[in-house]
């Protein structure tokens, strides 16, 4: 098994590439060892000192590591990730997460629908390549409430992103949209 290792724009987290379903159609992160007991692998991760942040996407992993180098780090990770797809073993074997409860008024709903439409197919395609993921979370006062996994969140450029990067998109294409903000 050959596993792809990438760097993002987060200088603390690498992206994990295994070259097969991770978790297909949705995301899963996790920033400490209790939140990831639903996963074998994310509790393997979190075992490993330095780990501070597992993210699971379609097709790749996130790790984000809190001290030590990745030249330390990276062999060890590597070595879970292996043996956990070589098992065969499920991804995840607890309850199903609880997704944060999306927050906007009834009468902007056709808003919020354009809005959806512009992340699900211009923002997250290209945040997914950096080893992370952005969801919508609320929409209230022409502020756009946003989400940030995996190598997005915490990362550096993520605040020049947000603002130059979608909330420009948003305001062109959806007027009604002032700013955007992560939650």
């Amino acid at each position: 098994m050959f596993i792809e290792t990438v760097s993002t724009p987060n200088p603390n987290t690498l992206k994990f590439i295994p070259g097969c379903e991770v978790l297909p159609g949705e995301t899963r992160e996790y920033k400490n060892q209790l939140e990831a007991e639903e996963s074998p692998l994310a509790v393997k991760i979190f075992s490993i000192d330095g780990v501070s942040g597992v993210f699971f996407s379609n097709d790749f992993i996130t790790v984000t590591k809190s001290n030590f180098e990745w030249p330390q780090l990276k062999p060890i990770i590597l070595g879970e990730i292996m043996e956990h797809f070589l098992s065969e073993n499920p991804l995840i074997t607890g309850q199903v997460q609880q997704k944060k409860e999306e927050f906007y008024n009834s009468q902007d709903s056709d808003l919020v629908e354009k809005i959806k439409e512009l992340i699900e197919t211009r923002v997250r395609p290209a945040v997914a390549q950096d080893g992370g993921d952005i969801t919508f979370q609320g929409y209230e006062k022409g502020t756009v409430y946003l989400n940030l996994q995996g190598a997005c969140a915490g990362c550096p450029s993520s605040t020049m992103t947000l603002k130059n990067g979608i909330e420009n998109l948003l305001k062109h294409y959806v007027p009604e949209v002032m700013e955007v903000e992560a939650i």
